[in-house]
């Protein structure tokens, strides 16, 4: 029962990467309602709903559309095998209780932003508005202990990154500050700062990997809108024991 319960999970993982990748893709360029169906996005004729199956028809229809065959990219079949894995990893990590609304919630803000920030660096006021009240509803109803500490994560992670962006000079987007502002008010003070040292060291990682790979320099422009949805949800699904095992060594 359990695997078809996981199973269930992946699959309405991919329908909703899927739809994810879009928003991510469109948003941006003001293009997500264009349609009411969907559209291919090179000859804009509406798809077939055979071609809609998450990541089969991707291979089915040979990484091209039926009509034009212009190359699809591989972005959607990643995002939507991505997606279906997180949503029943969310699962099978927290079961059926209200930490999974917050998992699956937090996969839907982090998977459309890190597609958005990767295509076009930007990460969309759109989206992040689309997410507030929802994330505020969820603290609402299950309030971080002691409760404040939602408020007290948002300010403290906005002065923070602001410092941060003004010291760097723009090394750092407001895009970001907007992101991690949302990150601070779910997550409080102490799991922020355990975000901001894994989203710091997954794009110093990046970085190092980028400049010994390609010609890449220092003064190359990283997305950190990606590092940022990896911390996220590290944190979210292991973040809890290791504050328990730092803490453990601290007062040893």
């Amino acid at each position: 029962m359990e695997k078809i319960v996981l199973l269930i999970f992946f699959i309405y993982g991919t329908i909703f990467g899927s739809f994810f990748n879009v928003v991510g893709l469109r948003v941006p360029n003001k293009t997500l309602f264009k349609q009411q169906r969907s559209y291919c996005d090179h000859c804009g004729r509406t798809l077939s709903w055979v071609e809609l199956i998450p990541i089969l028809s991707y291979f089915i229809f040979h990484r091209c559309c039926k009509e034009c065959q212009q190359r699809i990219s591989p972005l959607y079949p990643v995002i939507e095998f991505l997606t279906g894995i997180l949503f029943a990893f969310t699962y099978y990590r927290v079961g059926w209780t209200p930490t999974l609304a917050l998992g699956l919630l937090l996969i839907s803000l982090v998977i459309p932003i890190t597609v958005s920030d990767v295509i076009y660096q930007k990460i969309p006021n759109k989206i992040l508005l689309f997410f507030i009240p929802l994330f505020l509803l969820y603290r609402l109803v299950n309030p971080l202990t002691p409760w404040w500490d939602s408020l007290a994560g948002a300010f403290f992670s906005f002065c923070l990154i602001f410092t941060i962006l003004i010291l760097t000079k723009g090394g750092i987007g407001i895009g970001d500050l907007k992101y991690f502002t949302l990150l601070g008010f779910i997550f409080g003070i102490s799991r922020f700062l355990l975000l901001l040292f894994f989203s710091s060291l997954y794009c110093s990682i990046a970085g190092i990997i980028l400049l010994k790979r390609s010609k890449s320099s220092l003064k190359t422009k990283i997305s950190f809108g990606p590092y940022i949805g990896l911390a996220t949800l590290t944190v979210f699904y292991f973040g809890e024991d290791i504050l328990q095992q730092y803490l453990q060594l601290l007062y040893k």
